[in-house]
């Protein structure tokens, strides 16, 4: 996925101070930020020309103390054809030399009144969710109870008319068919709907549907976090099922694991309660309550009470 300059003022509100447009669709490559202080001083041996250069208090006194000509000079040395924006925080003024040197490469100059470290916390968290390298499965993404839940299976298996229940249900839409996933950070992983599909489902038999259309804003949501992941087989006789809940699958995706039940599907079957119910489940072990530990414990007892 790609960023632009553009983006990046839309997203973080920042005031475009200078810039054309050429400037403005210009791509945003890596989410580190570079504060540009030994820069200042003069050191270039590992300076990163391709980073956003982001001005802060600091950054602003020490260029402040050169005299016009070496600000200009040192300047020009920090902002290069590759330098994607140059950004100055906490609404400090802007040196005229400031403005000659993003002229002359081409480079959008911007300012934000946010305190530089909130600032530059927001451009990397934002930076670093919009250029994470998509994946994509195939499934029906939903928010069940403020949890993020990938339901799975075979082509025809029920995934969008179990999803359709559960926004009759009350429940959140994020993405059907198909879901594309990357990883927020080492344990977290998000979801979000194709651009096309966003808010749509394909119903069989009915064909899309617009979901915001027909049950309102409420039930459908852009992005989310996926914490589990729920696989619809059909029903064979004579499989064993897990009974107890006391399994331990998991699948990797975008190299994070996501802990996943197993949900067989039969005529008679509620898949929309059954669901509810295993997200209500996964809270409750997340609190500290495990149903089936707690059977088995109550087993045991009784076991050694009739021994």
């Amino acid at each position: 996925m790609s960023v632009t300059v553009r983006d990046l003022v839309k997203k973080i509100k920042l005031q475009v101070v200078q810039a054309t447009d050429e400037a403005l669709e210009r791509e945003v490559t890596t989410a580190d930020i570079s504060r540009p202080g030994l820069e200042m001083s003069g050191y270039f041996d590992y300076y990163t020309p391709e980073r956003i250069q982001l001005f802060g208090m600091k950054e602003w006194s020490y260029m402040m103390k050169y005299t016009s000509d070496n600000r200009y000079d040192r300047l020009k040395q920090i902002i290069t054809p590759e330098t994607p924006a140059v950004i100055v925080a906490r609404g400090l003024e802007i040196p005229s030399e400031m403005y000659a040197a993003a002229k002359k490469q081409d480079v959008a100059l911007l300012q934000s009144n946010e305190v530089t470290s909130r600032l530059s916390a927001n451009l990397t968290t934002y930076l670093i969710e919009a250029l994470a390298e998509r994946h994509t499965v195939h499934g029906v993404h939903m928010d069940i109870f403020g949890t993020g839940v990938l339901i799975q299976g075979a082509s025809g298996v029920g995934k969008s008319e179990t999803g359709l229940e559960l926004v009759k249900r009350g429940h959140r839409l994020i993405a059907d068919d198909r879901v594309d996933v990357y990883r927020k950070n080492e344990f977290t992983l998000m979801g979000q709907p194709a651009d096309v599909l966003k808010h749509l489902m394909e119903i069989r038999g009915v064909g899309i549907i617009d979901v915001m259309m027909l049950f309102g804003a409420g039930a459908v949501k852009d992005f989310g976090e996926i914490n589990l992941a729920v696989n619809l087989v059909p029903y064979e006789k004579g499989y064993q099922y897990d009974r107890l809940g006391n399994g331990t699958k998991s699948i990797e995706l975008a190299e994070v694991k996501v802990p996943q039940i197993e949900i067989p599907v039969q005529t008679g079957r509620n898949i929309s309660v059954i669901i509810e119910a295993a997200v209500m489940n996964f809270h409750a072990k997340n609190m500290g309550y495990d149903a089936t530990e707690n059977f088995v414990k109550n087993l045991n007892t009784l076991i050694k009470e009739n021994s």
